[in-house]
């Protein structure tokens, strides 16, 4: 860390505990070279999740359109926000402990499917229905027959 005084790129550590926040650690340094003291901040770089469309482009993971989304396809059935909140942060955690940066827009999609099936199938059906993008009845009349 430079000091802000004299650009020293060597400094101590005198103090260290956590930023009133929480999110952070809060460290007094003092300069060797002109003894200025500063403070500096640590936190955890968080990397965004991006997900790569079929298309081949990326874009970075909205909570809010996937909830959009499931809420679409769970309409008019009997489920309720926590529900869908529940089912969301479950997925955005799995793929956080992933530690993978990237996620294609078709395991996104999958996973939403196996949690969506567990949920209900009706809303699984109508997901599947837009997500799948079934050409004709005898692919839509197949994935009924799986559930």
């Amino acid at each position: 860390m430079n000091c802000p005084a004299c650009g020293f790129a060597e400094s101590k550590v005198i103090d260290s505990r956590t930023s009133d926040s929480q999110d952070a650690i809060r460290r007094r340094r003092e300069c060797l070279e002109c003894g200025t003291r500063f403070t500096t901040y640590e936190r955890i770089e968080e990397r965004p999740l991006l997900v790569v469309k079929r298309d081949g482009s990326s874009e970075a993971f909205d909570y809010n359109k996937l909830r959009r989304g499931i809420m679409t396809a769970v309409v008019k059935r009997p489920i309720g926000a926590d529900a869908i909140d529940a089912l969301i942060n479950d997925i955005v955690t799995n793929l956080q402990n992933s530690m993978k940066y990237e996620v294609s827009s078709n395991v996104l999609g999958d996973m939403v499917l196996r949690r969506l099936k567990e949920l209900d199938g009706v809303a699984y059906i109508r997901f599947a229905s837009v997500y799948k993008d079934f050409q004709n009845l005898d692919e839509f009349t197949r994935e009924l027959g799986e559930l």
